[in-house]
């Protein structure tokens, strides 16, 4: 089949190579976002000892990337964590995980819409007093427009605004890490990669796991090239290497940054460092190197976008298999024509999105509205990472028992797992931990959200267990290969083996 061509009625085949299936993690992973915001938010803990922080998470992301990479040389689905699910555990696990990542995946794009359209209110009237703080949403909506037309293009369109956009932020962050450790000069230090920099609040390893967890947080969606199986050339190595790949790279820009971050700022005064003000990305860039802060503050603006773009894709793409799989309204399986992209998906995506946006962030305030549905991703993402890391070990133990390797398939997915625990419960609001800090309204109300949304799931999961146990069983379906090669699970009581 020529390169980009359609099979039938489904998603457009060999459409994106290994580029653009590593950018759409990369972009997922939102970077420039990350480096500005999420990892700031364990300085307090982990003070100028944040780097060994960075890379403590790395590890644990690496560990749960090499898992999905696993599954996915095994399993090239558009349904991506839910096939790995239903094939490694059990159908109805594989259809919570299904109803899970599809909800917390069609957040992204409103959470990133909100944050695009508080930041950059909030640096026009910075500068120029005239423009209101408060007009938000127009940017929010102006941001819902490109990535709709993005959405509906196909996917090689997609995916390409994501490599441009992911390429750029990336060198603007690295660019300006550069010159702050040249700046740095003998303050540069390996030190930061020890314990000898945490605050007196939170002294020594503990302080550095405690600020970990938030940089565990910045790695969310690593995973989201998993979905693009069904339109990427040679899926089963694409993806596989994908997402460690992406993974590591980004790992290997936060640490670099964050390094560079410690060095010049100063490792004993970095646990007051944060995401806005003169002790920000942001305000070093401008006191420091005068108008870098516009392509600072331009690259977290790409950033927003890249990842509401990704975020599209990935719920789009997961919505379309379970349309297919006819667990959710079958009209969300209906392809474009000619672009044969999921066009009502993408449709519902953009309502939900500007729902969401305008609701919530004109009801709480775009900053609030943005940390709850953020609390919500979060707490989800993670629970569905656990759970995928246990579908690796249950494939290849129960599956693929002669592939089966106890330090690749066993203690990795452990590992892994032990590393979004904390991440999970602080998500959460859970203090298990001395450093996690309980919730308040509104954002307390994200778990409220999350067992409403997980109720319904076992309610639907009841119906279809007693009406259409195969709609079920389809989710496990690999529908990238021709029908002779297609393994389909039943019920865990009448599982055929698939094919060897």
């Amino acid at each position: 089949m020529a390169r980009g061509t359609s099979a039938g009625t489904g998603l457009r085949r060999d459409a994106v190579g290994p580029r653009e299936v590593l950018f759409q993690s990369v972009t997922a992973m939102a970077p420039g976002a990350a480096v500005a915001a999420s990892i700031p938010g364990g300085a307090p803990f982990a003070g100028g000892s944040l780097p060994l922080g960075v890379l403590i998470a790395l590890a644990g992301a690496l560990f749960a990337a090499w898992c999905v990479g696993e599954l996915a040389r095994e399993l090239p689905a558009a349904g991506s964590l839910a096939t790995y699910s239903t094939q490694g555990l059990h159908p109805a696990i594989g259809f919570l995980v299904a109803w899970a990542y599809v909800f917390v995946e069609a957040l992204i794009a409103p959470m990133l819409l909100l944050q695009l359209g508080f930041t950059t209110a909030g640096t026009l009237h910075a500068e120029w007093s005239g423009h209101p703080a408060d007009l938000w949403w127009p940017w929010a909506l102006a941001g819902a427009a490109v990535i709709t037309v993005a959405g509906v293009r196909d996917i090689r369109a997609s995916t390409r605004l994501g490599t441009v956009l992911g390429v750029f932020e990336t060198a603007v962050f690295l660019a300006l890490a550069a010159l702050l450790i040249v700046r740095a000069g003998g303050g540069n230090t390996l030190s930061v990669f020890t314990t000898q920099h945490t605050p007196a609040e939170h002294p020594g390893i503990g302080g550095v796991f405690a600020g970990s967890v938030y940089c565990v947080l910045a790695f969310g969606g690593f995973e989201a090239a998993a979905p693009l199986a069904e339109e990427a050339r040679r899926p089963r190595d694409t993806v596989r290497r994908a997402v460690p790949g992406a993974a590591l790279g980004v790992g290997l820009v936060y640490l670099v940054t964050t390094y560079a971050m410690a060095v010049f700022y100063g490792p004993d005064r970095l646990a007051g460092f944060g995401t806005e003000g003169a002790a920000s990305w942001s305000g070093v860039a401008r006191s420091t190197y005068g108008l870098f802060w516009v392509l600072v503050f331009l690259a977290v603006v790409n950033s927003c976008v890249a990842n509401a773009n990704a975020g599209v894709t990935i719920a789009t793409r997961t919505a379309f298999a379970l349309g297919r799989a006819g667990v959710l309204p079958r009209p969300l399986a209906v392809v474009h024509p000619r672009h044969r992209s999921p066009v009502v998906a993408v449709a519902v995506q953009s309502v939900l999105a500007v729902a969401v946006v305008l609701g919530l962030g004109l009801g709480f305030g775009p900053t609030t509205a943005y940390y709850l549905v953020a609390t919500v991703l979060v707490t989800v993402e993670t629970g569905v990472y656990i759970v995928v890391n246990c579908a690796c070990t249950g494939y290849f133990w129960r599956r693929r028992r002669e592939r089966f390797r106890p330090v690749r398939h066993l203690l990795v997915p452990l590992l892994g797992s032990a590393a979004f625990v904390p991440a999970l419960l602080t998500a959460a609001g859970l203090p298990v931990f001395p450093f996690v800090t309980r919730l308040v309204a509104p954002v307390s109300y994200a778990g409220a959200v999350v067992g409403v949304w997980l109720a319904l799931g076992l309610a639907v999961l009841l119906v279809l267990r007693r009406r259409h146990p195969e709609r079920l069983a389809e989710i496990g379906r690999i529908h990238h290969e021709p029908p002779a090669q297609r393994t389909v699970p039943a019920e865990e009581e009448s599982e055929p083996q698939p094919r060897e």
